[in-house]
């Protein structure tokens, strides 16, 4: 059985503290509903980013493009003052120098050879076990080669030596008994591997191991 609903005089009776209650209440709903349909206005304001059209961006330049034109009879080449200079090859320089080294790093030159610290040492070596340090200029042979010195045995001469320094390379890498040492050099490879190879070769068949000093010496002029 339900209950019968209240009648008017009922409701009128009711306490005061009831029709506060349901007027607080729909107060906040309606607060509710305003704040989320702020938040939802504020939302769907804000605006997409711009995208840049790079069609438009090629038009607008285009049509402001700008150029500088500036009459031929204005513009005057400065005259700079600039230092002289010079300039020396490297087979001129070594040639001039004079001295051991210089003539090894030559042949090196003419070879193809690194001119590197090692190869150097092991080349001055050989010229002193040739011709001695004091006179390794000797008949402008510093490694007594047969080949275009008119000697077969290496006892010819050249006529000085940057032809005796190229006519050195030329035996190197005309020779196929110099193979060895030819890649030895090619690689600077060890020092104690290049000078096996010289020792291995029908070049050393006329050395005579000597003890003699490694300083530098200029040939006399």
């Amino acid at each position: 059985m339900t209950s019968p609903l209240p009648s008017y005089r009922a409701l009128r009776a009711a306490p005061l503290s009831l029709h506060a209650g349901l007027t607080s209440r729909a107060l906040g709903l309606v607060a509710s509903a305003a704040a989320l349909a702020i938040c939802a206005a504020s939302v769907l304001a804000v605006p997409p980013a711009a995208v840049a059209d790079p069609n438009r961006l090629k038009e607008y330049v285009a049509a402001n493009a700008q150029s500088v034109s500036v009459p031929l009879d204005a513009v005057h080449a400065a005259d700079a003052p600039r230092d002289g200079f010079t300039a020396e090859s490297g087979y001129a320089r070594l040639a001039a120098g004079g001295t051991n080294h210089d003539w090894a790093k030559l042949v090196m030159l003419y070879a193809g050879f690194p001119m590197s610290d090692s190869n150097v040492a092991v080349f001055t070596r050989w010229m002193r076990q040739e011709n001695g340090t004091d006179d390794w200029w000797n008949r402008n042979n510093p490694l007594n080669n047969g080949w275009g010195s008119g000697g077969g045995s290496g006892l010819g001469s050249y006529a000085n030596l940057d032809l005796a320094a190229q006519n050195a390379a030329k035996a190197l890498h005309g020779n196929p008994g110099y193979a060895a040492i030819v890649a030895g050099f090619a690689a600077s490879a060890p020092t104690a591997q290049i000078e096996q190879a010289i020792w291995a070769s029908p070049w050393a068949t006329a050395i005579t191991p000597t003890a003699r000093t490694g300083r530098r010496r200029r040939c006399p002029s």
